[in-house]
């Protein structure tokens, strides 16, 4: 499978235009699985893109739905046809976020508000290593390597000069001063962010402590948005709990809306940088417990 093609979004764009097709075609969905003799869910599942879809389902839809332009039906079974393919990250196993690491390879931009951590796409090595071994108990060294390699496969995106993933990370001061891993681990770290800013396609604005209260206290979100899309994109939310996707338009208007005041707040990205390049002078010999 070519690197471009993704199954999880290509089964998203596939279910909106065939729920574009239907309710053009003037049916409802209970309607239309009475005809094909289909439960009703399924079809749901199908425009949400929750679930694969044949190239023989698509074109008994397109009939249904009287869509008659070969050049169009031919276009939606090939992307039948893609969805039901694998992902790169399908190769390192059973990766977790594995619909989120999909979203995250075809996206065009990536609008991020992190408290915690530097955001994995802009991690180090050892960096990475770290956090996945300190944030996930029990964890089988087995296990440990096979996430950091996903991890490192995912920031291709930022270095694919072809087709650069449009990055925007609002970034608490918390996550320049926690010490990860140890004081050299997180002086090349913040390095490593420092160089990154000074990149065409990656805006970073750190938001200090004395910005007081601001609307990213409810935690980490990102926003997810497509090239040659018509939806308002995915606001992607990792928890403890399971991750969580909001596709509605008023929900991702609703953080676009909190992401905007959040820099608004912050930094602007010179300062930001000035102030990543105090913060790594902070980590010269500091020692964990000090």
């Amino acid at each position: 499978m070519a690197a471009h093609i993704n199954p999880i979004v290509r089964k998203r764009r596939l279910g909106a235009e065939l729920r574009r097709l239907r309710e053009a075609s003037g049916l409802k969905s209970a309607e239309v699985a009475k005809r094909l003799m289909v439960s009703q869910p399924k079809i749901s599942h199908l425009e949400n893109g929750n679930r694969a879809i044949s190239p023989r389902d698509v074109r008994d839809l397109c009939a249904l739905y009287g869509v008659s332009d070969p050049q169009v039906i031919d276009s939606l079974m090939q992307m039948a046809k893609e969805s039901g393919e694998h992902g790169w990250w399908h190769s390192y196993g059973d990766v977790p976020q594995s619909v989120y690491i999909g979203l995250e390879t075809d996206a065009a931009s990536l609008h991020a508000y992190e408290p915690m951590v530097i955001p994995g796409l802009l991690q180090t090595p050892a960096y990475a290593q770290a956090v996945i071994v300190e944030t996930i108990p029990r964890i089988t060294a087995e296990q440990a390597a096979a996430r950091l390699k996903v991890r490192l496969r995912r920031q291709h995106r930022i270095y694919d000069l072809a087709r650069p993933l449009r990055l925007w990370v609002v970034l608490d001061e918390s996550a320049l001063r926690r010490v990860v891993g140890s004081p050299d681990i997180m002086r090349e770290q913040l390095e490593h962010l420092n160089a990154l800013c000074a990149e065409p396609h990656i805006t970073v604005q750190v938001l200090p402590y004395d910005a007081g209260a601001h609307p990213g206290l409810s935690g980490q979100f990102s926003i997810l948005t497509f090239a040659a899309s018509s939806d308002a994109g995915v606001v992607y939310m990792d928890g403890s709990a399971g991750d969580h996707y909001l596709e509605k338009q008023s929900d991702v208007q609703h953080y676009s809306v909190m992401h905007d005041h959040l820099r608004a707040r912050a930094l602007s990205p010179d300062s930001t940088r000035d102030f990543i390049t105090d913060a790594t002078k902070s980590h010269i010999g500091t020692a964990r417990g000090a």
